[in-house]
């Protein structure tokens, strides 16, 4: 089924990228582009991602300032 017609994208395509580590709307269009232009499927979009696991989305709900800004800290590095 598809979720983007702007783009053509499919259930199965965002799911794929959700698999490959995509958490947010946003990575999923970074990805594919769906989203990026009438934005309907934006919705549809989070109801797949939904509040699975994904390791930056838990270290973002607790609240660590570094992805909060969008900075990313890589291990060894000092923010």
């Amino acid at each position: 089924m598809y979720v983007c017609s702007c783009f053509g994208v499919t259930e199965a395509q965002v799911k794929e990228h959700a698999d490959a580590g995509a958490c947010t709307p946003r990575q999923i269009a970074s990805a594919c582009k769906a989203g990026t232009d009438c934005g309907s499927c934006v919705r549809r979009i989070q109801a797949l991602l939904g509040r699975g696991t994904c390791p930056r989305r838990e270290l973002l709900d607790q609240g660590v300032p570094a992805l909060a800004s969008g900075t990313v800290v890589g291990l060894g590095e000092a923010a």
